[in-house]
């Protein structure tokens, strides 16, 4: 009895037109965006990566929602502290973008995906805006996600339901 009533709730969310799913097309990651969702791809690769970086943006409203990820040299992270990789990685230029003397970093800590090392970043803006930073490494891959909200519940829903939607292929023991 449990299963059917369960039923009707599952197919609404699959039903959900106003979200897409992502999915690799090497089957190593999916996750949701706000449909519609715009893939490109960057016109040359940089030092160090196998190919170009691989971006996913949707837009809703006045809010924003990017994935990207690109592939590294093998070893490029593994002979190092991926927890430090992810942590200059996941603050990068936010702390020239976003200096802390205006905005508060609510969240600024070390944080694991099925095992793998990654750092998340929330900051909040005067007006109550949101920016939600998220970075993992998983083996020579580089993930980011990045999502802004508003100070109403319904976009920093939204905004909780990308950065928590990715789900990678691979877990780490």
């Amino acid at each position: 009895m449990v299963l059917f009533s369960a039923l009707p709730v599952a197919a609404r969310a699959q039903s959900d037109g106003e979200w897409q799913t992502i999915v690799a097309p090497d089957l190593r990651f999916r996750l949701e965006m706000p449909a519609p969702v715009e893939k490109s791809v960057a016109g040359q690769k940089d030092p160090g990566n196998l190919a170009p970086r691989v971006a996913w943006e949707s837009r809703r409203a006045d809010q924003i929602f990017d994935f990207d990820y690109v592939d590294y040299e093998p070893d490029w992270f593994s002979g190092h502290d991926t927890k430090q990789m992810a942590r200059n990685l996941g603050r990068g230029d936010a702390e020239k973008a976003f200096p802390k003397d205006k905005f508060k970093y609510t969240r600024d800590q070390l944080v694991t995906l099925q095992g793998w090392d990654g750092y998340a970043l929330d900051i909040e803006g005067g007006d109550g805006g949101y920016v939600m930073m998220r970075t993992y490494i998983v083996k020579d891959r580089l993930y980011r996600l990045l999502a802004t909200a508003k100070s109403d519940m319904r976009t920093r829903g939204a905004a909780v339901r990308f950065i928590e939607s990715l789900r990678l292929a691979e877990t780490r023991e």
